[in-house]
């Protein structure tokens, strides 16, 4: 495996997370609300280690 791919597997996490706090935040404002920016950081969250496992679920079956 390429070390840019790991490299990317790092950023992975944390931008999901960004990503779900900016759309919550979004949401936040077009409906006044103060709470989906919390709900987009844990489903971001989520999304950034579903993609993680799979990653490296792919990654230890392609070394057998």
């Amino acid at each position: 495996m390429v070390v840019g791919e790991y490299t990317s597997l790092a950023f992975l996490l944390p931008a999901s997370a960004l990503i779900g706090y900016f759309l919550g935040y979004l949401l936040d404002k077009e409906f006044e609300t103060s709470w989906m920016y919390i709900a987009g950081v844990i489903l971001g969250s989520v999304a950034g280690f579903v993609q993680l496992i799979r990653q490296l679920m792919r990654d230890t079956r392609d070394d057998e």
